[in-house]
């Protein structure tokens, strides 16, 4: 307290000057239409910018919850849209009561945490885990394409084997005409892939999209691949030499939707025990 009275003391004529000062500004603005006006607007337009500033600070703290938030939107969209598609395959009306049919797959968002693309075997990290649903073997897109495939799951996190990975197939199909065929990297480009098994009598073109075949209980179909940027015919192969651009960026992922397939059990099982009567016979 002995210090503060000192300081006061010590600093008293300046004290008294800047009071004096501010004393007369107050007066001045009050007793003038014109300054008071003018000082006001001044006001005004300081403590805008400073509450447009502080706004803007706030709202880039809250990207990472905005961008979850759409996300989880996005997530949901994806699932309606799955439900209408459905819904209307053949115009089966039976479908229509078959709840689910109807709710065959379910999107989850989850945000990447850690991804490689520079290896022969790449791998990526998401903030999800068991705890959210998710499983191995789930199916992992983003908003443009195909990501990968889950390969092992804790409690809070999971690793998606990447498309980019050599020991990773997908099974696809030539959107424009139909034809099945295999994605598959080939371990060089990072924004490439091979497609591997199209048979020689197709006609396959610069730009033709591929996506997923849907022969499987994982990805569903449509989703795409990638789309053909160059093909190559030797003269004895019976299978064309074609790359894709991918369709996903896989160096820039940032959120992705994992895709549980709710009939995988069922059509799994019914496969395999197909299969076993094969093999019997």
């Amino acid at each position: 307290m002995q210090r503060l009275f000192l300081f006061l003391y010590h600093y008293r004529a300046f004290i008294i000057f800047l009071f004096l000062e501010i004393l007369c500004l107050w007066l001045i603005v009050q007793n003038n239409t014109y300054q008071g006006a003018s000082f006001f607007n001044s006001s005004n337009r300081l403590v805008g910018g400073l509450m447009q500033t502080s706004g803007s600070i706030s709202d880039y703290f809250r990207l990472g919850e905005v961008n979850e938030t759409l996300a989880e939107e996005n997530a949901r969209l994806r699932r309606e849209l799955s439900q209408m598609e459905q819904s209307v395959i053949g115009l089966d009306l039976t479908r229509l009561k078959d709840y689910e049919f109807l709710n065959k797959y379910d999107f989850i968002a989850a945000e990447v945490i850690n991804n490689s693309t520079r290896r022969a075997t790449n791998y990526i990290t998401i903030n999800r885990g068991s705890q959210d649903g998710i499983k191995p073997n789930m199916a992992v897109i983003d908003d443009y394409g195909v990501v990968g495939q889950v390969k092992v799951v804790s409690k809070r996190f999971a690793v998606i084997t990447s498309i980019l990975h050599t020991n990773v197939r997908v099974s696809s199909r030539l959107r424009r005409t139909g034809d099945l065929c295999t994605t598959q990297w080939d371990g060089v480009d990072g924004d490439k892939a091979k497609i591997e098994f199209l048979p020689r009598h197709v006609s396959p073109q610069v730009g033709d999209t591929i996506v997923t075949s849907g022969y499987n209980a994982i990805f569903p179909e449509d989703i795409p691949v990638g789309i053909i940027s160059e093909i190559n015919l030797e003269e004895n192969s019976l299978w064309y030499d074609i790359t894709i651009d991918l369709s996903a960026d896989m160096n820039a992922l940032s959120y992705v939707y994992l895709i549980k397939n709710n009939l995988k059990i069922e059509q799994d099982s019914l496969e395999i025990s197909a299969g076993a009567q094969v093999i019997n016979e």
